[in-house]
């Protein structure tokens, strides 16, 4: 089965811990790192996301989740495919998605994503019929059922 995490999901990590929605979703997000570098769940990652996350002012943050793409990655959206991205992105923004999140969206349908994963709230009220938009304490739950 395969998985993409946004950027906001990879960093769920450094958020603040002292919610207890926000911990909950730092350990299952980390719980779903686990399942992918354990080869139990593929990860398609994009362009995109490798963009978002160089934007990261954090150079170890930055770099720790470059390396856990690099290393666990299966499927590539690669920015050769950006005109395509891009035109498929303007038709989801319709919705109110904004531009990057859409095109996040839209490569994890290109790479055959089951689940698109992400912890922003605002995104997960765009709903299709190409794949699950789930936070990742909601797809766990999934999985264990």
């Amino acid at each position: 089965m395969r998985v993409y995490l946004d950027n906001c999901c990879f960093n769920r990590p450094y958020d603040d811990q002292s919610y207890v929605s926000i911990s909950l979703e730092t350990q299952a997000k980390l719980h779903i790192q686990d399942l992918i570098r354990n080869g139990q769940l593929e990860m398609s990652s994009s362009y995109m996301l490798v963009y978002e996350n160089g934007q990261n002012p954090y150079e170890m943050r930055r770099n720790a989740i470059t390396e856990f793409i690099e290393k666990n990655t299966t499927v590539y959206v690669s920015d050769a495919r950006l005109e395509e991205v891009s035109k498929q992105a303007h038709e989801i923004m319709k919705t109110g998605v904004k531009y990057k999140d859409a095109c996040h969206v839209v490569c994890a349908i290109m790479s055959d994503c089951k689940y698109f994963l992400t912890t922003d709230r605002r995104l997960l009220k765009y709903q299709t019929d190409k794949l699950k938009m789930m936070n990742p304490l909601d797809f766990i739950r999934e999985l264990e059922v």
